[in-house]
């Protein structure tokens, strides 16, 4: 099944027989027996609530329709998405333990790899994901986790995720995906992912209104973060509001529509800024280095994704670029992502900040670097002709 069918096949009702399902507006939940409430904190009590803390009836049915996206056997929604990553770290790693991470993820996730776990002993190195020599030396004997984003922030790196899993498996080692920039597009499941990662806050809502995370696996592996005695979900805290469960679901239900949109006006914008001469990348051109590892694992009529980078060389010329195509109504300078408007920023003094400015260049994360978020212009024809209006006035050209 397609993962958008598995989105639109899903059938809710709410208690009174509303189209949409009713929102658990409770933190708290009664028993009819006090067995039943034992039962329930020994995990052997299935379809009775506890507390919200745990789950509730509405962050299920968002996990559920997740889970069917991905094409996985559950999930667990979170507050956030870093919620949701350093909540799967930590059930996975204990004292001693070591992840191989791409070099290229997002600057919240690259500090908490960074900065956070060595405080508890668990080690990362960072490596070139698309280089599958790299990623094999740097695996150890106490490595439990290889750790990638589908596509990379901000770089848009492309991870061959078939071949990691064969060297995950052959290493015995959990392959978690962050698949935030690519819902629909790329299936990590699919491709052989242990876990597939989501901050919901992006695409997935796409109304940059709410801040959420999921975390998408197997029956057990949710069920060990959500133990009330060793589960990273349970004790953590990031638990989803339910209000909050239930406005997102709602959005997910047209995400199939969005993506199709943001992928279109993505792939002219980047073919246009490509024959100007400008630096750009993005996964559905020809000249992006994993163009055709891209195309063999993609759904194909969901397209190449929304996000495309090009390089303008300093950042003042990115600043003012960025703050005349605001001035024009033509997106907003802001970070995030999946939102209608398109959004564009320097990752190098934004999103990515937290990785240091010698390992920005390493990897290739230059200062005149914009990331955009492409909206869902309806005429992107006239938005690239004033796009380019503004790239003469602040001297690009």
């Amino acid at each position: 099944m397609k993962p958008a069918d598995a989105i639109q096949d899903l059938q809710y009702f709410g208690e009174f027989g509303g189209i949409n399902p009713s929102i658990s507006d409770a933190s708290t939940y009664t028993f009819l027996s006090a067995k039943t409430m034992f039962d329930t904190f020994e995990g052997n009590a299935d379809g009775c609530y506890l507390y919200s803390r745990h789950s509730s009836p509405s962050n299920l049915y968002l996990g559920e329709a997740l889970a069917a996206m991905e094409g996985t056997e559950t999930s667990n929604v979170f507050a956030s998405g870093m919620g949701a990553i350093s909540a799967v770290i930590m059930q996975l790693c204990s004292a001693g333990d070591h992840i191989v991470s791409s070099r290229t993820i997002y600057g919240g996730t690259y500090a908490f790899l960074k900065n956070f776990t060595p405080k508890l002993e668990i080690q990362t190195s960072f490596v070139d994901i698309t280089d599958i020599k790299l990623v094999e030396a740097a695996i150890s004997k106490n490595t439990k986790i290889l750790y990638l984003e589908s596509i990379s922030n901000p770089l848009l790196e492309v991870a061959n995720i078939a071949a990691l899993s064969k060297l995950a498996k052959k290493y015995k080692l959990q392959l978690v995906v962050d698949n935030t920039f690519s819902p629909l597009s790329i299936s990590p499941k699919q491709l052989g992912a242990d876990i597939v990662i989501h901050s919901l806050t992006k695409f997935i809502n796409g109304a940059s209104d709410a801040i959420g995370g999921v975390v998408c696996g197997t029956q057990e592996f949710i069920d060990d973060l959500r133990n009330v005695n060793n589960g990273a979900a349970m004790l953590f805290g990031s638990t989803m509001d339910s209000l909050r469960a239930a406005s997102i679901l709602k959005n997910l239900r047209t995400l199939h529509i969005r993506i199709k949109q943001h992928s279109a006006n993505a792939m002219y914008l980047s073919q246009k800024f490509e024959s100007l001469g400008l630096k750009t990348v993005y996964p559905g051109l020809a000249s992006h280095p994993s163009h055709c590892v891209f195309k063999t694992q993609m759904n194909t009529e969901f397209g190449f994704g929304g996000m495309l980078t090009i390089d303008v060389g300093t950042v003042d010329k990115a600043n003012a670029l960025m703050e005349l195509m605001q001035n024009k109504n033509l997106g907003y300078l802001a970070v995030s992502l999946g939102f209608y408007k398109t959004l564009f920023s320097a990752p190098g003094t934004s999103t990515s900040s937290e990785i240091p400015e010698n390992e920005q260049k390493t990897m290739g994360l230059s200062e005149g670097l914009i990331r955009f978020s492409v909206g869902l212009d309806n005429d992107i024809k006239r938005t690239y002709t004033s796009m380019y209006k503004c790239m003469q006035s602040v001297g690009i050209f």
